[in-house]
């Protein structure tokens, strides 16, 4: 049985999901400044199960998430980022659900073979190499977080060259999974 992995490309306006079907979606809100990062943590809990604190690792059905790590430049919108990696990421902890970052080059790298990839090549990889055409980035991105997991765990849904699966290995992939 292949474990349940769950890509995540955090975003405040417009969150992408892989969930573990593979099933893209997205995360917004209607709610203005902090009040969405409630909106983002709950709908993140949903995705992993609904565990409400206090029922740590019980009734989740997702083994392993992976999200895109904040990018290493200094910015209000990466501020503002951190705050929503903050809240998902204290959430996951509380249920008991393990995580994995990767940072954008490794994503791209594992995507594309290219570390600097744009998101047009991100997006034609995916379609080129699942027939999924998403038009939306975050979609696209939750995506290949998702098919990174499920390599990363030895259950991959497609087949790499060896270049990109090299990315994997620049990942700290939880030991509870791994």
């Amino acid at each position: 049985m292949a474990p349940r992995v769950v890509g995540l490309d955090l975003s405040v306006s417009a969150t992408g999901v892989a969930w573990d079907s593979g099933q893209p979606d997205f995360i917004g809100s209607d709610r203005e400044g902090d009040a969405r990062l409630i909106d983002i943590r709950e709908a993140v809990r949903i995705v992993v199960g609904g565990c409400p604190p206090g029922t740590r690792g019980t009734n989740r059905w997702v083994d392993l998430v992976v999200i895109e790590d904040v990018p290493p430049v200094r910015a209000n919108a990466i501020a503002k980022l951190g705050m929503v990696h903050g809240v998902v990421r204290s959430m996951l902890i509380e249920v008991g659900v393990p995580y994995a970052l990767v940072p954008p080059a490794s994503l791209k790298k594992f995507a594309t073979g290219k570390g600097a990839a744009t998101k047009p090549d991100m997006r034609m990889a995916l379609y080129q190499r699942t027939g999924d055409d998403l038009r939306d980035d975050n979609e696209v991105d939750a995506a290949w977080l998702r098919l990174m997991g499920l390599d990363a765990l030895g259950h991959p849904e497609i087949t790499l060259p060896k270049g990109h699966r090299a990315a994997l290995d620049k990942i700290t992939w939880p030991e509870e999974v791994a």
